[in-house]
């Protein structure tokens, strides 16, 4: 398992990306690099896909093909994305983690989302983003916003893999699932609003029983990738919730200070991810589980603004 460093690459990266995606992504590429340069591949070769799974941080248009309040169609999103003024269902004025990433491993400019029916067959078979805004781990969060669940991502990905299957054959289609790069973003909705904002789930859980179900969803969903033969994959912890504008103005009083009941849920589920992918990594030896830090990063960058420029 990889530990939870990073280091900046700001530079790397276009500025249409916003200040806190940006530094989720910048820990990501670092970590990710790291651990991928380790495994070696067959007759040098690349990464054949990237795969995304999650919410609304690396949803790159799936929202827009479904029956959903949840969607981000409209200006201002998309006002600094390609030409400019151009709303793609992307939760950004421009680019997401998704599309950085893909980008960082050379195997395209853009992650395409899934359901968009333009999808040609060298898009599927370079990767896509299955992510649907407003998902979460905890199956009721993804009922409230009447979007894709972790589970309905995961039926989309085996209907893919049927698709390529057909395409190019059993034999490459094992290779392009394995040798992939698949990156988890999801948690955020869990605690911002179906714990922090709605009734149903604190009658029923304390935030570590919640946190307790949303670890354990979140291992069911890596096993069961693993069960379909995915093997590279790198997982984000929940970033400092309790500090994003929504939270703060919820709870943080008259000075809109950071949610600390909110951060204190990210912190615990992200030590239960943590102790739950070490134990997955040792189960599946042959597997490469990539523990991806986005709760520090972002927590330095909040405390520390100076070391970042001005953005």
């Amino acid at each position: 398992m990889g530990n939870n460093s990073h280091r900046s690459m700001k530079s790397l990266f276009p500025k249409q990306l916003s200040g806190w995606l940006l530094i989720i992504c910048c820990s990501a590429i670092g970590i990710i690099f790291q651990h991928v340069s380790a495994v070696s591949l067959p007759n040098n070769e690349t990464v054949p896909a990237v795969i995304v799974f999650g919410d609304s941080i690396v949803d790159t248009g799936n929202n827009n093909y479904i029956m959903t309040l949840t969607k981000c169609d409209f200006p201002p999103y998309g006002r600094d994305f390609a030409e400019g003024n151009h709303p793609t269902g992307r939760f950004s004025n421009g680019l997401v983690p998704s599309d950085i990433i893909a980008a960082k491993f050379g195997v395209k400019k853009l992650l395409p989302a899934y359901l968009d029916p333009n999808l040609q067959l060298q898009d599927l078979l370079s990767g896509v983003s299955f992510a649907s805004g407003g998902a979460g781990y905890d199956p009721l969060t993804s009922e409230l916003a009447f979007v894709i669940s972790l589970s309905g991502q995961l039926d989309m990905f085996k209907e893919y893999i049927q698709k390529i299957e057909e395409a190019v054959g059993r034999n490459r289609t094992a290779t392009i699932v394995s040798k992939s790069i698949y990156i988890i973003c999801i948690g955020s909705d869990d605690i911002a609003n179906t714990y922090a904002q709605s009734p149903f789930r604190r009658y029923q859980y304390d935030i570590s029983s919640y946190t307790d179900l949303m670890a354990s969803e979140a291992s069911n969903f890596l096993q069961e990738l693993y069960g379909v033969g995915v093997r590279r994959i790198g997982v984000f912890s929940i970033p400092v919730i309790g500090c994003v504008p929504s939270q703060r103005t919820i709870g943080g009083g008259i000075f809109r200070t950071c949610s600390h009941s909110s951060n204190q849920a990210a912190i615990l589920f992200n030590s239960k991810l943590f102790s739950q992918m070490s134990a997955l990594q040792k189960k599946f030896s042959d597997a490469r589980l990539v523990y991806l830090d986005s709760y520090n990063p972002l927590l330095d960058i909040l405390q520390n603004p100076d070391k970042y420029g001005n953005y």
